[in-house]
């Protein structure tokens, strides 16, 4: 989703007049979510003890971390740690900006039948960085829900700067602690929609830099890399994908295509693509898609038909809490889901081909 679709600071006025409104006992629920989704994180602890890898011995070292993965990439699909093909079906949560809402938001979400969370996180470069110790507790809360996380940066949405990237992953590489013995239910998507322009080099060149960070600091997560182009440039993964793919040195790589008005406003344009990938045998999701936005109508119903029928995951944006003029885009009318909005929330969630019809639980939770 674009930074400024989201007017942080108009929309916390907002909010902060609506809940003087809303009286005390509105202001009680909101401090208990908060309350204990902070207790959570005094509890929450890793489940193995981080290793960096050694410039020594490194083959050997590889062979180690390459054990420790949980979910991986063979060709175009994603396992899970116990070797069955995982779907993503799920919806995106702006939790950087509404902690607050962190359990009605987990809660509402997985009431809707996703196997998955998109988490939006903080780095410190715009908003307050995302906590180790709050990140232990939403993955730990996800996983009570049965959904497995996947961690996205958003401070570097549609720079054009590498050191914007290689911030996120290193916010990744700060926090490892916390993600090391997660590999089972973690997806590590490290910027945003980095990269405004629909240009390969660029964005090649900066992953290039990116994921040896990640491997070189002990996690083994799979890494989930957004296209260029506002997320929305599918070009970039036939042009620079594999070549990405084989930089890693455990081939645990998968690549994100999000579908507004540019990429999703026709049948053809959602094939083309997602092919980019498809042809290349190179596993690839939408992160991200709306029914409309600023830049054209999405035919939002023949994506998710594709994507049923070509086995590929896709996550909807998002729960709540849009602003700027994208409201719209809200699925749930209020953060614990009890009503979905019509437009959108009920065509994701009990449409043909929605989440309800078409999800799976990962095995990870059987």
């Amino acid at each position: 989703m674009r930074k400024n679709t989201v007017r942080i600071s108009a929309f916390l006025l907002t909010v902060a007049i609506l809940l003087t409104a809303c009286g005390a006992q509105e202001k009680m629920e909101e401090q208990q979510s908060s309350e204990m989704i902070q207790q959570e994180t005094i509890s929450s602890q890793g489940e193995r003890e981080p290793e960096g890898i050694g410039q020594e011995n490194q083959a050997d070292d590889w062979t180690v971390l390459r054990e420790q993965m949980g979910f991986y990439v063979e060709g175009s699909t994603l396992y899970d740690a116990n070797g069955n093909p995982f779907i993503l079906r799920g919806i995106n949560h702006a939790h950087c900006w509404y902690e607050d809402q962190a359990i009605n938001a987990i809660q509402g979400i997985a009431q809707t039948g996703s196997n998955c969370v998109r988490l939006v996180l903080a780095d410190g470069e715009q908003w307050e960085a995302t906590s180790a110790q709050m990140l232990e507790a939403l993955i730990n809360r996800c996983k009570q829900e049965k959904m497995i996380v996947i961690l996205e940066v958003h401070d570097a949405t549609g720079y054009k700067d590498k050191e914007s990237l290689l911030k996120a992953a290193q916010y990744f590489v700060d926090i490892k602690d916390s993600l090391i013995g997660q590999e089972d239910y973690v997806i590590i998507n490290i910027a945003n929609e980095w990269q405004g322009d629909s240009e390969s080099r660029l964005w090649k060149e900066a992953y290039l830099e990116a994921i040896p960070m990640l491997r070189e600091a002990g996690l083994a997560h799979t890494i989930m890399i957004d296209s260029s182009g506002w997320g929305q440039y599918g070009k970039c993964i036939q042009d620079g994908g594999v070549e990405l793919l084989e930089a890693d040195p455990l081939g645990n790589v998968m690549f994100s295509i999000h579908m507004y008005g540019t990429a999703g406003g026709s049948e053809n344009s959602i094939e083309k693509n997602l092919n980019y990938a498809a042809d290349l045998n190179l596993c690839v999701c939408v992160g991200e898609f709306g029914y409309t936005h600023t830049d054209g109508d999405v035919q939002e119903d023949y994506l998710m038909q594709y994507c049923q029928d070509n086995q590929i995951g896709y996550i909807a944006w998002s729960w709540k809490g849009n602003g700027g003029g994208v409201e719209y885009l809200d699925l749930a009318e209020d953060w614990k889901g009890e009503t979905l909005s019509a437009e959108w929330g009920e065509v994701v969630v009990n449409g043909v081909n929605g989440i309800r019809e078409t999800s799976q639980m990962c095995t990870v939770f059987e």
